[in-house]
């Protein structure tokens, strides 16, 4: 059969889904057994992707700034049925809301896939999880989750990066079985791992800054007596509304001189090559993409026990730094072990070793036999 095309569709510019989607359209670009177009805004990040994406004319620019800009979303419709792909893939909430009944129209694509990336801000773990005491999501993000269900029923199959996710979905949403798929992650090939022989004294927190980020958590925690070493420092790569809260909050805790917020960085590697060890103190996540890059480059990681956290944790020969999400005293207790481990080169090495299974190149070939299936059940050739 002909190579496929495939349209991977974007609404926002920076973030862990757009990361994912570059590095996977450029993946699977490179297999030659795709044709493949990325609409939406320009990357914030990854400009060697981007660029080379672009070069090949593999990207066309479109906005489409909130769910409510029905012009911007009929004009993103139109530029994605113009180019007659067979396989759309939606990469946010606002795309699969674009995308969604592609598929139904006379000349559209075979198939709308959907990534789901993530929950609403306010939806905890325990509620994820559904433990009867946990507590329930704003009546707005119940309302989001419920047209989360309907864009499952909608499209024609459900990506999730975490197994977690896949049991919420079916659980939680009640999506069928058989419209949820599992398939990793990817995070674009970079330095040979090269982890550090000396005792965690650099900290590096990358992502967004909000509540559910767990960074106030995580400046408490290292504020309590006796954890955060007299030579040690945090360093905070991300922006958002919560900036100007933490840096008070890191004043009144004695923190503001050990402590420095970077703002929004594309340099994610450098910065964790230039770290220690990654802390991800999140309240929810579901398999985060800084995650896998930390391990890439061989650094221990100290994450909340959120999403599919655990599972990509799990590795022989690594230590396990892993806390409850928003326990304060036991993320200050991991804190404590992560300084004082004399060797933190062990756990990196083996980190990165395991790091393979988040490679473009499966990413892309599970994408792949994805695809196929959808299309007519063979693999593309």
């Amino acid at each position: 059969m002909a190579s496929p095309r495939v349209a991977y569709l974007l609404t926002q510019d920076r973030g862990g889904p757009v990361d994912v989607t570059v590095c996977l359209a450029d993946a699977l670009a490179a297999t030659g057994k795709a044709e493949v177009r990325v609409f939406g805004p320009r990357p914030a990040r990854a400009d060697d992707v981007a660029d080379r994406l672009e070069a090949a004319g593999r990207h066309t620019r479109l906005e489409v700034a909130g769910k409510g800009h029905l012009g911007a979303m009929a004009r993103a419709r139109a530029a994605l049925l113009a180019w007659r792909p067979d396989i759309v893939h939606a990469q946010d909430r606002r795309a699969g809301l674009t995308a969604a009944g592609l598929h139904r129209r006379r000349g559209g694509p075979a198939a709308v896939v959907h990534t789901y990336h993530g929950l609403p801000d306010d939806v905890g773990e325990s509620w994820a999880r559904g433990l009867p005491s946990a507590r329930a999501p704003s009546a707005y993000s119940r309302a989001v989750l419920a047209a989360d269900a309907a864009l499952a029923r909608a499209v024609r199959r459900t990506v999730v990066p975490a197994e977690a996710m896949a049991s919420f979905l079916l659980r939680r949403l009640r999506v069928p079985a058989d419209r949820v798929v599992h398939i990793d992650n990817c995070v674009p090939a970079g330095p040979a791992p090269a982890p550090v022989s000396a005792p965690v004294r650099r900290l590096l927190f990358v992502g967004l800054l909000v509540a559910r980020k767990g960074v106030a958590d995580l400046l408490r925690a290292l504020a309590t007596p006796g954890v955060m070493p007299a030579d040690a420092r945090l360093l905070i790569a991300g922006d958002g509304p919560e900036r100007a809260t933490l840096a008070d909050l890191a004043a009144t805790s004695r923190l503001a001189d050990r402590v420095e917020f970077l703002g929004f960085r594309s340099d994610v590697a450098a910065l964790i090559g230039g770290a220690d060890a990654l802390v991800l103190p999140s309240r929810l996540e579901q398999q985060p993409l800084v995650v896998a890059q930390a391990m890439a480059l061989g650094r221990p990681v100290l994450a909340t026990d959120t999403g599919g956290v655990a599972r990509m944790l799990d590795v022989p020969g690594a230590r396990r730094y892993l806390c409850p999400p928003g326990d304060v005293p036991a993320l200050a207790e991991r804190l404590r072990e992560l300084f004082a481990d004399p060797e933190p080169a062990a756990t990196g090495r083996a980190l990165a070793r395991h790091a393979a299974a988040y490679a473009p190149s499966a990413c892309a070939h599970a994408h792949l036999a994805l695809y196929g299936q959808l299309l007519d059940g063979r693999p593309p050739c």
